[in-house]
């Protein structure tokens, strides 16, 4: 059965409504993927010499020399495997959490009056913005948002509520800043990692322009992104400054 070429974007649907009702990022990615492949008349399976002859197999396996959707996400994750790399720290950050890491965290930036949330995470964007521009890929959920600056944060609020503890902080209060330690961590990479000539996202555009035909340079998408990350920067600021300027309303 012939399908129009709009149908093949069945697979964006999948992906808004997985979203959309929180199920696994996983499952909604690779299940839109499937979906995507299977309209678009590609085979669940590679063809191997004498599978075609296979009738259980015979709807699911293309014609010789055809790779298959299965066969395509397992290259793609053989590929790209460096990318798990980050798995490694995590058994160190769990090790450095359990002997009080995000205490101490939380002690320091009790030290610094000056501190306030929205100073901490505007600061921290600004930080990943930098590593961006270096082409430095530090993983910043696991290593630098959940160990440190989100009980960094917690411990700011803390001061400026005069709370004995992080735990008698109001549970909203708590959920608020950890979205916004996530966010500042989001904003920063997703737009700082554009600034460098090196970085995958950058070579990537550049890749697909040359190959469409189109003369560029990595340099001119540099300084086109450059006023993204500034305007990025801004509004950060603007929402962690409006973070405090709600919690002092409460207060």
């Amino acid at each position: 059965m012939h399908l129009p070429e709009w149908a093949r974007l069945a697979g964006l649907l999948v992906v808004a409504v997985g979203f959309a009702l929180r199920i696994k990022p996983t499952l909604v990615v690779v299940s839109a993927a499937l979906l995507t492949g299977l309209l678009a008349s590609i085979p669940l399976l590679t063809s191997a010499a004498g599978l075609q002859h296979v009738p259980v197999l015979r709807n699911v396996i293309g014609e010789p020399g055809q790779e298959g959707l299965i066969d395509m996400l397992g290259r793609a994750f053989a590929e790209n495997r460096l990318m798990t790399l980050f798995i490694i720290t995590l058994p160190a950050i769990a090790l450095s959490e359990r002997f009080g890491l995000q205490r101490q965290s939380a002690k320091l930036i009790g030290r610094i009056r000056v501190a306030t949330v929205g100073r901490l995470l505007f600061v921290y964007q600004l930080f990943r913005v930098l590593m961006g521009i270096l082409s430095l890929r530090v993983n910043g959920h696991p290593t630098f948002v959940r160990p440190l600056v989100y009980p960094m944060a917690l411990g700011a609020a803390r001061i400026r509520d005069s709370a004995a503890s992080t735990e008698e902080l109001p549970e909203s209060t708590v959920e608020r800043i950890k979205a916004a330690s996530a966010a500042s961590e989001n904003y920063g990479n997703f737009y700082g990692q554009n600034l460098s000539p090196v970085q995958p996202g950058i070579l990537l555009v550049y890749s697909v322009l040359k190959g469409l035909g189109y003369t560029v340079s990595v340099w001119r998408l540099v300084a086109y992104a450059i006023p993204i990350a500034a305007i990025s920067l801004l509004l950060g600021a603007l929402q962690f400054h409006l973070l405090g300027k709600r919690r002092r309303g409460r207060e």
